[in-house]
């Protein structure tokens, strides 16, 4: 496995708990960078949950309500690059090691909140989770049966893409400016921000198009039989993505119907041809509607189980599935790294740490006795 990945070199003090710093955080240690997650100590029992993206990292415990446990953090953060949060807004400055504090001793950091509602506004102290993100920006009404309730997505959408997506390029932005100009800068990442902002080819849609947004009944969205789902003979279901004219004539073409053709977007007979589909898809399983559509030009795919995917070739040569061998040397998968740099690859090289694994050597690293390190753990510093 490739030692050296595009962010080789670079520190990343971690202090996020939940999804979207860590993934964050994952994606800069999956590329190289050192990424030390700090928890305090209370929070063992909850340490599973999160494990995936812990991969690449290492892992300490730390009391950041301690006059020493915010010391330690402070001078490991005078040789960081890179810091993450994702607690409240305004807790970081309550503990002492926010933003300003840190500058203050280090201005080359780059420092990341992560937060629902972002630093500002009538939100911003609001708790909240992904579902709720989605609400507010409104994602959450566009998905979903067009005669039922909007339906929560079975992914983290705010989480991973509204926040720990939009952190990590952020901190790549950051990173490129202080190139440029010797000083770090602050960050602040809202998850429904981000969730908003993936909503602009809706937009556009509405806006240039006239189109109504409306669950299950808009331009991507079953409205039309060019772009729907349909169910098959053994209860599967495939996707068809027909949107260009020119892979809904092959479609058209290969079912016998080429008076649908001109009709693609003809709402007064748009059910007519997505009741056609329906009856033509049901007459086949979704394995033999693979075989008799592999070779047709008119963007479809079969909708796949997460271990049908896993399991499937493409994702093997691809290596978005990988392996690593735990103590036991028992095979451990984990999804791979799908940015594929030719010069620099990342890579998922180690594994998981345990809770606080890491905490003693962290400490040593960064200069600390043992007898300190005994003491901070006698008085429960770390």
């Amino acid at each position: 496995m490739p030692k050296n990945g595009a962010l080789s070199g670079l520190t990343v003090l971690d202090l996020s708990r939940l999804l979207p710093g860590p993934f964050c955080s994952m994606i800069l240690a999956d590329h190289g960078a050192r990424v030390i997650a700090i928890e305090d100590r209370q929070y063992a029992g909850e340490a599973g949950a999160n494990a995936a993206v812990m991969r690449n990292k290492e892992h300490m415990t730390l009391n950041l309500k301690s006059d020493a446990g915010r010391q330690i953090f402070l001078d490991m953060a005078a040789k960081a690059d890179i810091i993450i949060e994702g607690f409240r807004p305004g807790v970081t400055r309550r503990l002492g090691v926010d933003y300003e504090t840190v500058s203050a001793i280090h201005p080359h950091i780059i420092y990341c909140s992560i937060s629902g509602y972002g630093q500002t506004g009538p939100y911003r102290d609001r708790a909240g989770h992904d579902v709720n993100y989605l609400s507010v920006a409104g994602v959450l009404d566009i998905i979903g049966p067009s005669e039922g309730p909007p339906s929560i997505p079975g992914i983290q959408i705010a989480d991973l893409a509204g926040g720990g997506m939009y952190a990590a390029i952020g901190i790549l932005m950051a990173l490129h400016a202080r190139h440029q100009t010797g000083r770090g800068q602050y960050i602040d990442i809202s998850m429904t921000d981000g969730s908003m902002s993936l909503l602009s080819l809706v937009l556009s849609i509405k806006q240039f198009l006239g189109m109504p947004v409306e669950r299950s009944n808009s331009f991507l969205s079953h409205r039309y039989a060019c772009y729907n789902t349909y169910e098959t003979a053994d209860h599967r279901y495939l996707s068809l993505g027909a949107v260009e004219n020119r892979f809904w004539k092959n479609l058209c073409h290969y079912f016998g119907r080429q008076d649908f053709i001109p009709l693609q977007y003809d709402d007064s007979r748009r059910q007519e041809q997505i009741d056609f589909l329906r009856g033509q898809f049901k007459l086949k399983t979704l394995e033999e509607w693979c075989d008799a559509l592999k070779d047709l030009d008119i963007c479809w795919g079969p909708v796949r189980s997460l271990d049908e995917a896993m399991q499937a070739p493409l994702f093997k040569e691809r290596e978005m599935v990988v392996e690593l061998k735990n103590d036991m040397d028992a095979p451990i998968r984990f999804l791979g790294v799908p940015v594929k740099l030719s010069r620099t690859p990342g890579s998922v090289r180690s594994l998981p740490p345990a809770f606080g694994e890491s905490t003693l050597s962290v400490l040593r690293g960064f200069g600390y006795s043992e007898e300190r390190i005994k003491e901070f753990a006698e008085s429960g510093i770390i």
